[in-house]
């Protein structure tokens, strides 16, 4: 089986089909991974299959990342549509390149991948449709997560799945544009993204823990919750942290991580910082903070009891700390919970209140922190999360029941099912 992988995002959008590409090359199968030339160091090594890696999207994660650090908010990034129009295009192109250079057999594909349906309807084979969050298909059992954890009651739940249709609206045109380039007639800007032009239904892979979320009993077969794809799982390869990294952890207790990851919403990142290391300070944590995309401002600590770092890999630092406190992102999600590590969610813009109300929901954490409300509740939301016993014991269950999956192994197995096409040997 040949399988072309394209994702675009930031880290946490790659890192799991990084993952699923090794597990797949495992197996035997061939992979084409299409994803920014900035995320090539996390491709796994290969074998006895094989991976190729397509460079698409680096432009766009390139304008990203210089934008990031000067928004204020989700409505700031909103206003920078416009500007990576020309970027997405190019994505498209790059990623319909990649697809005439693999000749697969199946297309996985991130939605932010807007071309991925239709490369699939163009090459005949089937598309796969993936992201770690339930985004796409509809239940009674609980709301599109970027309602955070609102219910409307079943059918009002069911029915905030309609919302999935607006990257149609957004991008129809864009969309459409493309599918006359490759020879494919027009769709509407409504049309389904679950269902492909000839009306049978799309497959969707989520891989994310049934533990965390339960799969909902009006799933359909095209449905497919996996487990998470964690990439150290693939490559085994140890990370070697710094020499200051390693001589914090080694000087005292275990300390809290905070970061926020790639939401580098720089305007108030001062003042975040400020924040956080007051609140730690209340209550005599010692402490790691992460800097990374510019949400916190990067400095001296000050203190012995602070380190600050750029960012370290989570499936290394997280089972080395006493606790977490991110901003909900699904990786960093993943990583907090299999590491066993209470968590605090500082959601920002999406699906990281979703996540956050899981958390707590879960019993493994105390409710999320909105961002605007970080200088009035951090402190004693850290309290609540240090001295909670009972965050620490349901923490150590759900790292012990998603350490006992392999969503890997059946991601893998979706697909074999899907194309019907086996690995030599099995």
């Amino acid at each position: 089986m040949h399988v072309l992988i394209m994702s675009f995002g930031t880290r946490g959008d790659i890192q799991p089909y990084a993952a699923l590409a090794g597990a797949l090359a495992r197996a035997g199968h061939d992979v084409t991974l299409a994803v920014p030339e900035g995320f090539a160091d996390l491709i796994p090594h290969s074998g006895p299959g094989t991976i190729t890696h397509q460079p698409a999207g680096s432009t766009m994660l390139r304008l990203l990342q210089e934008v990031m650090p000067d928004l204020s908010g989700p409505l700031d990034a909103w206003r920078t549509l416009g500007i990576m129009s020309t970027a997405m295009r190019e994505l498209n192109a790059e990623c319909w390149a990649a697809a005439q250079a693999a000749h697969p057999d199946v297309v996985v594909y991130h939605p932010k991948c807007l071309a991925g349906q239709h490369i699939a309807e163009a090459l005949g084979v089937p598309g796969v449709l993936s992201l770690p969050l339930p985004f796409f298909t509809p239940t009674r059992a609980h709301a599109m997560p970027f309602f955070g954890g609102a219910s409307f009651g079943a059918w009002g739940n069911r029915a905030t799945y309609g919302f999935r249709r607006m990257a149609g609206v957004m991008y129809g045109g864009m969309v459409n544009d493309f599918r006359r380039e490759v020879g494919l007639g027009r769709i509407g800007h409504l049309a389904d993204p679950l269902r492909n032009s000839d009306g049978s239904s799309v497959h969707v892979m989520y891989p994310y823990s049934r533990h965390v979320l339960p799969v909902p009993a009006d799933y359909p077969p095209s449905a497919h919750v996996t487990g998470y794809w964690f990439l150290d799982d693939v490559d085994g390869a140890a990370w070697e942290p710094p020499a200051h990294l390693a001589d914090f952890l080694a000087a005292g207790e275990p300390p809290v991580y905070v970061g926020f990851g790639s939401m580098g919403f720089g305007k108030g990142a001062n003042e975040r910082r400020d924040t956080i290391l007051a609140a730690l300070r209340v209550h005599g944590l010692r402490r790691i903070i992460a800097t990374g995309w510019g949400g916190i401002t990067p400095g001296e600590a000050g203190t012995e009891d602070v380190l600050v770092i750029e960012g370290a890999p989570h499936a290394w630092l997280f089972p080395r700390v006493a606790a977490v406190v991110h901003h909900g992102g699904a990786g960093s999600t993943a990583a907090g919970l299999r590491a066993g590590r209470p968590t605090l969610v500082v959601p920002f813009p999406g699906d990281q209140p979703f996540w956050g109300t899981r958390v707590h929901a879960l019993g493994v954490g105390p409710a999320p922190l909105p961002a605007r409300d970080l200088g009035t509740g951090l402190a004693s939301s850290l309290g609540a999360l240090v001295h909670t016993d009972s965050y620490t014991s349901r923490a150590d269950e759900m790292g012990a029941a998603i350490r006992a999956e392999n969503g890997l192994v059946v991601g893998v197995h979706v697909l074999e099912q899907i194309t019907g096409v086996t690995a030599v040997g099995q």
